[in-house]
């Protein structure tokens, strides 16, 4: 969730309430505190959400495809990642008796939420069945097994059932896809495995929205929803009975972890921002955003300020392009009224790379007649990809709440964190804590990361989207 993608959404929104939408209000807008993060990794100039989470969740620039390691570790070779993790907030939260949580509309074992709870010299060994027998063999172990082994997680809610289960596992809810069944070669049934795990606790796992609606946040210690075998439904095709909204998700989670009187910390991720826009299409990635703005509006509304600090960023930005000088209140996702010099329209909204490149015997298409505003059209690209490459433009910061002033000015991304923990008095250094000069901090964290994906912190919580902290964070790759 770029600043672009930030603005079109904003317009969006406004135009789908039946008004022009450059002059409507998002609620991250109402952050008071702006800064720019910048998000190259160490190796790469233009970063991925693996490189770049492991920035502003664990304070370390690092390469490319690893989470949880630093730059010392090479891209899918184990035995480079030993002696060489690094721990997250989540994990200093945890450590200082906070409650902690990971929300996502991806597959939670995907790279923004695992960096709050693996090392992994790869981003992509989802489970057991996606590692090399080497990696296997030099003692690194997969992602989904670290996310019920490292940190004892309060709440985990998004997709990824598929990587939990024995190979071959019928899904609960698609039993006759045979791409939805378990993928795990060494027979691990991890679900239960973690409800064993937390025997003598009030416990649940749930994957549909009955269940999930069902569960009492008063009473419940621990919740693990994994509501898809991989990533969530897009929002806008999202069924509202049987799939809750990235809003009920995190008012969930917040409700379970903020019981804790030293606080919590909560990453909120709307990660299918930026799959929508790998994909080329606009019309989700702006939904997505929409619908991670309401979650943020929802957090603000379960916390107060004096005592949470909410952090709102993104992991990295997409070739997302707005121009053509269209008029006042024309659709975000219409057509510039000017034709270019080939005598053709073109679309507001258009991508410097991806699959929307259509370029047939020298010519563009001729899209006249065509209906560039449903969900399903893929925005022009100028150089043919299957998939857009991320953008390296520096993404916003969004802060509000105690110690929100720190998230201002131009920062390296990984300095996200560190400013975190100081606010929340978690990780190594605390000597600003010990003061009885200083006035109390909240006790709760928020983060949101736009990828849509985000980050939440305020002594405790996070969400990640485009806008991460929420920490809100929404870039996936």
């Amino acid at each position: 969730m770029g600043v672009t993608t930030y603005t079109a959404a904003r317009i969006l929104k406004g135009q789908l309430q039946n008004q022009s939408g450059e002059d409507t209000v998002m609620t991250m807008d109402t952050f008071p505190h702006v800064g720019l993060a910048k998000t190259y990794s160490v190796d790469f100039q233009i970063p991925d959400s693996a490189a770049t989470a492991t920035a502003y969740l664990c304070g370390v620039k690092t390469n490319l495809n690893v989470i949880g390691v630093n730059a010392a570790a090479r891209n899918g070779v184990c035995r480079t990642q030993k002696g060489n993790e690094v721990t997250s907030i989540l994990k200093w939260a945890k450590d200082a008796g906070k409650s902690v949580g990971v929300v996502t509309t991806t597959r939670v074992q995907h790279a923004t939420p695992a960096t709050t709870y693996a090392h992994s010299a790869s981003r992509k060994w989802y489970s057991d069945a996606d590692m090399p027998d080497s990696a296997k063999k030099d003692g690194c172990t997969d992602i989904a097994s670290q996310l019920i082994k490292n940190i004892d997680i309060d709440v985990i809610i998004g997709g990824g059932r598929k990587y939990m289960t024995p190979r071959g596992t019928k899904d609960p809810e698609y039993p006759w896809d045979f791409s939805s069944r378990g993928k795990r070669r060494d027979g691990r049934n991890l679900i239960q495995e973690w409800q064993s795990m937390k025997t003598g606790k009030v416990a649940h796992y749930v994957w549909n929205k009955t269940d999930f609606d069902a569960v009492d946040p008063e009473t419940t210690n621990y919740l693990m929803a994994l509501f898809e075998p991989g990533d969530l439904q897009y929002e806008a095709d999202r069924d509202p009975i049987l799939d809750p909204s990235i809003v009920e998700t995190t008012e969930k989670a917040i409700r379970i972890l903020q019981k804790n009187p030293k606080g919590f910390f909560l990453l909120v991720e709307g990660g299918r921002i930026d799959q929508a826009h790998h994909a080329g299409q606009a019309y989700m990635a702006l939904h997505e955003a929409i619908a991670f703005d309401k979650a943020i509006a929802k957090g603000l509304e379960l916390t107060k300020d004096e005592e949470t600090l909410t952090i709102v960023t993104a992991d990295h930005s997409q070739p997302l392009t707005f121009n053509g000088f269209p008029f006042r209140g024309q659709s975000i996702l219409g057509k510039s009224p000017l034709w270019a010099t080939d005598m053709l329209p073109y679309t507001t909204l258009m991508y410097g790379n991806g699959p929307g490149n259509k370029i047939i015997n020298g010519k563009r298409p001729d899209i006249r007649n065509v209906t560039t505003k449903s969900k399903d059209y893929i925005q022009f690209s100028a150089v043919p990809m299957k998939s857009t490459t991320h953008s390296g433009e520096d993404v916003a910061v969004l802060a509000r709440g105690p110690m929100a002033h720190l998230f201002s000015g131009v920062q390296e991304q990984n300095y996200i964190a560190h400013a975190m923990a100081y606010a929340a008095c978690v990780g190594t250094d605390m000597r600003h804590c010990q003061s009885e000069s200083l006035p109390p901090l909240g006790h709760s964290t928020f983060s949101t990361d736009w990828n849509g994906s985000g980050v939440v912190q305020a002594s405790a919580a996070l969400i990640s989207g485009l806008l991460s902290l929420i920490l809100v964070l929404t870039v996936l790759m």
